[in-house]
């Protein structure tokens, strides 16, 4: 098989794997990118233990070619999505029956590849993480990234109140398209004010550089999910008085390093409760742009420029 390879970007012969107990051989079609393809690329990020050093990808759309031993999820023909510790961006891939997701009937294998990293993790850290419950409002940040499109599109669904944050007023206005309650531009030095009145749960994709902020807006029992750090890990000063006064959580989560038992039961809750809001039509994957597999290189750039608008998607040569 052809597997794109860190860090050059380049396609290499690899063995074809071969499916174990329990586990399909899925032939990929499609592969989405995200921020921590970026960070492996750059030697920050590396897979967890048992997958690929220098396959990249972290979400893939396919059809099953293959299954092992003791398969009773699905069989070969069927088209399936999925979240992985790495190596999506390759012709094959070996992954557990309990990771896989049925796609959508209908839809097609690159807007499939959009779902995984950034529906699982926009409804984790907002119901599973956060506990974001109905009418409680929320605050996310970089709301123009895939799992923002996604949280603000679950936010609809779940009847919460979502409040997005954005260097651009172009994605603001996109997603209060799709349903986002408030915009907030975050160049504006009074950002802050602008969100209004205390919020119950922030989803932080921006790190240090918004901590103090973060805090300070949350109401009393509010929770601060941390997703990531654009803007640093390091927070100088951090007012832990006000933590205990307003009885404040911070929770810091990630999906790439979870072990299968964990991300076997988020599927299996996944599937069950928001995967029929796809085939509703009431939720949908933003997908930015498709680019040939082969042409990774200009993807990887246009994802780091921030100028994107949902996800960029990878396909496969003849998909592409």
């Amino acid at each position: 098989m052809r597997a794109l390879t860190l860090p050059e970007l380049r396609f290499e012969d690899r063995p074809d794997p071969v499916p174990g107990e329990g586990q399909l051989l899925v032939r990929v079609h499609a592969a989405g990118l995200n921020r921590a393809d970026l960070v492996q690329r750059a030697g920050k990020y590396p897979a967890p233990p048992g997958w690929p050093a220098d396959v990249p990808g972290l979400e893939y759309a396919g059809e099953v070619e293959a299954v092992g031993p003791r398969v009773t999820y699905f069989a070969p023909g069927e088209r399936v999505m999925g979240l992985v510790g790495g190596g999506a961006m390759s012709e094959l891939l070996v992954i557990d029956q309990t990771e896989a997701l049925a796609i959508p009937e209908g839809m097609a294998y690159t807007d499939a590849a959009a779902i995984p990293e950034a529906f699982f993790t926009a409804w984790d850290a907002m119901v599973r993480q956060g506990r974001a419950a109905v009418s409680d409002r929320v605050l996310f940040h970089a709301v123009g990234s895939g799992v923002g499109t996604a949280a603000v599109q679950l936010a609809r669904v779940l009847d919460l109140t979502i409040i997005g944050t954005s260097r651009t007023p172009d994605k603001l206005e996109r997603c209060r398209e799709l349903g986002m309650s408030h915009g907030v531009l975050t160049t504006d030095d009074d950002w802050p004010t602008q969100v209004g009145a205390p919020v119950n749960v922030i989803i932080d994709t921006l790190g240090a550089g918004v901590l103090d902020a973060n805090l300070n807006l949350l109401a009393r029992h509010g929770r601060l999910v941390i997703l990531g750090l654009l803007t640093g890990r390091i927070a100088e000063h951090f007012d832990m008085g006000l933590m205990l006064r307003n009885r404040l959580g911070i929770i810091g989560t990630a999906m790439r390093s979870r072990p299968l038992t964990e991300r076997a039961l988020l599927v299996a809750r996944f599937t069950e409760e928001i995967l029929p809001h796809f085939e509703r039509g009431l939720l949908r994957p933003v997908v930015d742009r498709v680019l040939p597999m082969a042409d990774a290189a200009r993807a990887y750039d246009v994802l780091a420029s921030n100028t994107t608008f949902g996800k960029v998607v990878l396909a496969m040569d003849e998909q592409g």
